[in-house]
């Protein structure tokens, strides 16, 4: 991840990721109480992204018309990546009444409740210059995303484990999932599937191996949707 993210003018990520990690670190006592940043870890990586010369580590998010109190996660506080959202006119007049940190970008991209990511992704190129954006997801984003035809390339690790879609009932439920405990596991695609006609097709472009998981490079063919 830290070599992809040395690669990226920025990064993008589904608000509901950040919510989540940062619930499961308050549970765990695993990582800040205020969630995550993501940010380039390795010192290697962090050379190279000086070399390459690019800018300061970004992460935008996006969300909905949802209310966000953003002084509750540390991402937001400017310490060590610049912050951005990416949400509707709605959403920016929320976050408007309750923002505490002014010096985060909020990019206005949709009407009422839900985000244009085409028009977002066309803004973030025009007036940020951004051109390669990586999508850390969760799954409802990179989706949305894919539905649009606004993913270029795509990285699939394969890791020799197998644990199935349906959660046995045997594993014990989070204190957050414990009210309504779900019965599937999420998968990288959270948006509405294609049919075999519209699947996006893609072109396997290299492989690298690190012990016994494989990491694989895909670049989405020409012909695709």
């Amino acid at each position: 991840m830290d070599l992809l993210r040395a690669h990226a003018d920025a990064l993008l990520l589904g608000i509901n990721t950040l919510a989540e990690e940062t619930q499961l670190a308050r549970e765990t006592g695993s990582g800040s109480a205020r969630g995550p940043v993501y940010a380039i870890e390795d010192e290697l990586c962090l050379d190279l992204r000086k070399q390459l010369g690019l800018r300061r580590e970004t992460n935008i998010f996006v969300t909905d018309a949802r209310e966000l109190q953003l002084r509750d996660f540390q991402v937001f506080d400017g310490d060590r990546v610049d912050a951005a959202i990416i949400t509707t006119d709605l959403g920016a007049q929320r976050l408007a009444q309750v923002r505490s940190h002014p010096h985060v970008k909020v990019i206005v991209a949709g009407e009422k409740e839900f985000v244009d990511l085409p028009r977002a992704m066309k803004i973030l190129r025009a007036e940020f210059g951004i051109k390669r954006l990586l999508c850390e997801g969760g799954p409802t984003l990179y989706g949305y995303m894919a539905r649009e035809g606004l993913i270029d390339e795509k990285f699939m690790t394969v890791s020799p484990m197998e644990v199935g879609i349906v959660i046995p009932r045997e594993q014990e439920p989070s204190a957050a999932e414990r009210a309504n405990p779900p019965r599937f596991r999420p998968t990288v695609f959270g948006a509405p599937g294609f049919t075999k006609e519209q699947a996006t097709w893609w072109r396997w472009m290299s492989c690298r191996r690190i012990g016994d998981h494989q990491f694989n490079r895909y670049r989405k063919r020409a012909s695709s949707l």
